[in-house]
């Protein structure tokens, strides 16, 4: 692998787990990490949330366009498996692919976070979500648009 900065897309995506994944990078602050020199564990949910918010967006489905729709999709659950560690201004890339768990109501999200500087992945995830009404909070009917919108789809486990 080459040195961060200059790590091209094509080597980001020989790292990815699936194809067709979307991918955000971040890279390692003094603020990020724990007693211990490593990333906090909460970093890298924080890391996986901001690449799920920048992939709903990606794909229009905006905060706008959710509240219009009076949708929205709720984590349930996350899994988390913690493979190693990232320290102080290594860059890391998170991918994610959605799959569907059911027409109606519930989708999925496969997360994995891979370090640029060696290409080790540091964690895989996989989070649950419900399509939720935002105004009560009930679980609801997921709109078409959610369905569409998300072209890459992964096997179920």
């Amino acid at each position: 692998m080459t040195p961060d900065a200059n790590v091209t897309d094509a080597e980001i995506l020989a790292l990815a787990d699936y194809p067709n994944p979307f991918w955000k990078r971040f890279r390692v602050s003094a603020d990020d990490l724990d007693g211990f020199h490593h990333t906090n564990n909460a970093v890298y949910l924080k890391w996986m949330d901001a690449t799920v918010w920048a992939h709903t967006r990606h794909v229009g489905l905006t905060e706008e366009v959710c509240l219009e729709l009076n949708r929205g999709m709720a984590v349930a659950r996350h899994e988390i498996d913690y493979l190693s560690s990232a320290r102080l201004d290594d860059e890391v890339v998170v991918f994610n692919w959605v799959s569907f768990n059911d027409e109606r109501l519930r989708a999925s999200r496969k997360l994995q976070i891979a370090r640029l500087g060696d290409g080790k992945t540091l964690l895989r995830a996989k989070s649950h979500y419900v399509c939720t009404n935002l105004q009560n909070g009930r679980p609801a009917r997921m709109p078409e648009i959610f369905k569409t919108a998300y072209k890459a789809i992964v096997p179920a486990d």
